[in-house]
């Protein structure tokens, strides 16, 4: 009898274990739900020539940004897909996952920077550099907001 104590208080022990290991789950998936909830949404368009790209920007509760990219560069095809980052200081650095629909099996990854400026987004132009597969860019390099392409002003977001 002594000896089937022992084994059973054990059981018992590792099943109080789980049900907190668990509880702790649902706590931190909660929390990175509520962080992930969306506090604000904005959108811009710019148009250069015969270009025209459509952002829609949605900010997170923990600060970072989401949200779509609709590219329509002539005389390439239309690429769309989703832009991810966040702000430091004026500055958004963000990625931009996209898909070309000329090349539908294909994804590709762009960094992208961002001057927030009065009520605009600048797209700046910075020196890019891939190692090992990724492309990022090069920290050393300034990123030129003043002879740009495209700069976003405000636009109404489009009800999907």
């Amino acid at each position: 009898m002594k000896n089937l104590i022992l084994p059973c208080l054990l059981v018992i022990c590792i099943g109080f274990q789980s049900c907190k290991n668990e509880e702790k789950q649902k706590e931190a998936v909660a929390a990175k739900a509520d962080a992930e909830t969306v506090t604000k949404t904005e959108c811009y368009q710019a148009v250069y020539e015969k270009d025209t790209i459509q952002l829609k920007l949605n900010t997170l509760k923990n600060g970072k940004l989401s949200g779509n990219m609709i590219m329509k560069v002539a005389p390439s095809t239309v690429r769309t897909g989703e832009i991810a980052g966040e702000f430091h200081g004026d500055t958004l650095f963000a990625d931009y996952t996209f898909k070309d629909l000329a090349q539908k099996d294909k994804t590709f990854k762009n960094p992208m920077a961002f001057l927030k400026k009065d009520k605009q987004l600048i797209l700046g132009n910075g020196t890019m550099q891939t190692t090992m597969g990724v492309t990022y860019l090069v920290k050393d390099k300034p990123i030129d907001f003043d002879r740009v392409k495209y700069k976003f002003d405000a636009a109404e977001c489009a009800a999907k």
